[in-house]
């Protein structure tokens, strides 16, 4: 990761981050696609991509958008990328929580997380978070099929 300690100015930022997850649309947006989101197939996650002006739609696509924005802020070096991933996981869920359909997701949509996936590859901490992630959706699957 970075040499460098973090400036007074990656810390601002993280603390402004953390203040625009926050906000009540934001936390809508995002407690959905913790708890209801869990397309199965590409297809599931086709039609709420494609399902303009609902709700699911505009929740899918501001979570994703703010992240990716997170972390191009990090891969242009705008913040610090140890004090990012010492204090973000969320992104990182995400991509673990369609990581058994990226392909075909990528298939359609090339570049679709690909700011996200970025940090999976270029950081070993951040790979780590993923692979942990995976199998906690994992699990959370199975759960949910027993149920």
């Amino acid at each position: 990761m970075d040499k460098a300690l973090a400036s007074h100015a990656d810390a601002e930022l993280i603390l402004k981050l953390y203040e625009l997850r926050t906000e009540a649309v934001m936390r809508q947006a995002r407690a959905w696609f913790l708890a209801e989101f869990w397309p199965e197939t590409a297809e599931e996650f086709f039609t709420v991509l494609n399902e303009f002006g609902t709700q699911r739609n505009a929740y899918l696509r501001q979570v994703v958008s703010y992240w990716e924005m997170a972390a191009a802020f990090v891969l242009h070096g705008a913040v610090s990328a140890d004090l990012f991933l010492d204090t973000n996981g969320e992104p990182f869920f995400y991509a673990a929580k369609l990581a058994h359909i990226m392909p075909e997701i990528h298939a359609q949509r090339p570049g679709y997380m690909g700011k996200i996936l970025k940090l999976i590859e270029m950081y070993p901490v951040a790979a780590g978070m993923h692979e942990a992630m995976k199998k906690n959706i994992a699990r959370i699957r199975e759960a949910r099929k027993s149920a």
